[in-house]
């Protein structure tokens, strides 16, 4: 157990006889104790003293930073954050695990160009019919036959889960009535929630396997940017009370606050890289494909962004890492902390300028020849060369519902307790005419129209397709663009569903798959033309409410005609006739 700057620190294993402390031996930074009757299923924590300038206090119990498994899901009280107060009954210990051998590991299945389903754990399955009641809002239940047919029906090649180890609530959320839905507030960066995985490490493992028979691959979303405990006001449950230097402080020594929520780790030290490395290895070794990073430039900030960070080359020389897909939300709240298009060249990207281009033009306050850009794969962002690392979308988990996007002008936060003051103020979105739902015909027709085109322009698109799950069948979050601790507002309703929006999504996926879209070198063979099928110029590309792009593939060409004024994509296929004399 690495803890630096404690003058002592204890082990503490829980039996039948309650805690029982075992003092621990200083070897440089780290500390040891060999107790000969412990073996997996045994429960144990740590505490630790020292510098109470630190932080130090030993009537905390900590979690094992590196802990695999714990025996209960964290539960914000405030108690935790009371100096000099036991909170051994409060928080979670840590289960010593079986060892398993590693299998070897396979090849990866999802490629660039792929189309990715970001999904929710728990809001995706709890309304299934199909799911059984006791399975419901467990990765176990993404196995489920009805799951996986409903995956690749729709074309999905790799599933994104979003944060799935250990995490807490954000302290202000208990007295508003709230629960954090999202899981973006970690606390143990390898051991998997209880709530969401109640079987433990065997659970993912299966799930990874079954979706894997059904060629869909399985990305993880993990949060390294901070922790949850949260600012100094915040719980002491683990690296606070054993290093607390991992966070990191201005010269002044406050906290840094680049992540928002208070605290930052710092990836200047090489201790919190080699977590985040291990942790990462920990889940590919387990059949994991490919890591979003939720604020990746805080991986490269010592203080400030480096695109040439020593994390970078740990990972690229990795035998496990190097062969795993690593993707960057490219942003941060710290300085600098926009950097899109920065990251080395085999990570893919978030492009938020995708979508908020591909909705103003649908929206009607951009031109075509912007759209195109988007469209051909951002090179304005990401070069010319010729894959694009850009990952495309027009909706996430952050921010309004595929649905809400032409169906609110403005965002409507009120049930998260903050005067509706949180969540993006500019969301680039517009209500065709009515705010929130409507029963005219007309406007639902339009807003029907609206989410297709969006739809149809994603797919059709070099790069990677990102598609939130329920979006391809009209979820709604009421307008909410910040849900994170709105738990029943982001369980998808299975039985209310827009079946023929579903099957819209499943013929572009299709069709993208079986044409050169998911080749990323279209691009060479790509015909612009106008409206009137002439051949662009900068000034048609000016003048252009759309385009008609086509590409040839084999004895057929793929056709994808934009037209703005009438509200409509399309995407067709038509052989070649090939005459002789």
């Amino acid at each position: 157990m690495r803890a630096p700057d404690a003058s002592t620190v204890t082990l503490c294993l829980f039996g039948a006889g309650g805690e029982r402390r075992v003092a621990m031996i200083r070897h440089d930074d780290q500390w040891r104790a060999d107790v000969p009757d412990v073996g997996p299923g045994d429960l144990y924590g740590y505490r630790a003293d020292g510098p109470a300038a630190l932080g130090f206090d030993p009537a905390k119990l900590l979690v094992d930073p590196y802990a695999l498994e714990l025996d209960r899901p964290f539960a914000y009280h405030p108690r935790l954050g009371q100096r000099g107060v036991d909170t051994a009954d409060l928080v979670p210990r840590a289960i010593v695990p079986v060892p398993w051998t590693d299998d070897p590991l396979p090849p990866r299945r999802f490629q660039p160009g792929g189309f990715i389903y970001e999904l929710n754990v728990r809001g995706f399955t709890m309304r299934h019919p199909d799911v059984p009641a006791e399975q419901r809002g467990t990765i176990a239940a993404l196995a489920h036959p009805a799951v996986i047919a409903h995956l690749r029906r729709i074309g999905v090649d790799a599933v994104e889960l979003m944060p799935i180890v250990a995490w807490i609530d954000e302290r202000h959320l208990g007295p508003l009535g709230l629960t954090n839905a999202w899981g973006y507030n970690p606390v143990a960066m390898m051991a998997l929630d209880p709530r969401l995985a109640p079987g433990g490490m065997d659970e993912l493992r299966a799930t990874i396997a079954a979706l894997r028979a059904a060629g869909i691959g399985m990305i993880l979303d993990v949060v390294f940017n901070h922790s949850g405990e949260s600012d100094l006001a915040g719980p002491t449950l683990s690296l606070r009370g054993l290093d607390p230097l991992s966070y990191a402080h201005a010269p002044d020594g406050s906290l840094i606050n680049d992540a928002g929520t208070g605290n930052t780790l710092d990836f200047g030290r090489p201790h919190v890289r080699a977590l985040a490395l291990d942790a990462l290895r920990h889940f590919a070794r387990m059949g994991v494909e490919g890591f979003r990073f939720d604020l990746a430039p805080v991986l490269a900030r010592s203080p400030a962004f480096d695109p040439a960070a020593p994390i970078f080359a740990a990972i690229a020389e990795d035998p496990v890492l190097s062969t795993r897909i690593m993707i960057a939300e490219p942003w941060d709240i710290g300085p600098g902390g926009y950097q899109l298009g920065a990251f080395p060249d085999g990570w893919l990207e978030w492009n938020d300028r995708y979508r908020d281009d591909v909705r103003r033009f649908w929206r009607g306050d951009l031109g075509a020849g912007a759209l195109a850009t988007r469209v051909a794969g951002s090179s304005d962002l990401f070069g010319r060369a010729a894959r694009t690392r850009s990952v495309n979308f027009v909706s996430a988990h952050d921010g309004f519902a595929l649905a809400d996007v032409v169906s609110y002008a403005g965002r409507h936060n009120h049930s998260n307790g903050e005067d509706n003051r949180d969540g993006h103020a500019e969301e680039v979105s517009w209500n065709n005419g009515v705010e929130g739902p409507s029963d005219d015909p007309d406007i639902r027709r339009r807003r029907d129209d609206d989410v297709r085109a969006l739809l149809a322009t994603l797919f059709a698109s070099r790069g990677t397709v990102m598609l939130t799950a329920g979006d391809e069948f009209g979820r709604t979050q009421d307008g909410n663009n910040n849900a994170y601790a709105q738990d029943e507002l982001s369980w998808l309703d299975w039985a209310g569903r827009d079946t023929a929006l579903e099957d819209f999504v499943a013929r572009l996926a299709a069709l993208r798959r079986a044409g050169p879209l998911t080749d990323q070198l279209w691009l060479a063979q790509a015909d612009w033309r106008d409206l009137s099928d002439r051949p662009m110029t900068p000034e048609r590309w000016q003048a252009a409410n759309g385009f008609v792009l086509r590409l040839p593939m084999g004895a057929e060409m793929l056709t994808l005609r934009i037209d703005r004024d009438e509200r409509r994509v399309t995407l067709a296929r038509c052989t070649l006739l090939e005459s002789r004399a």
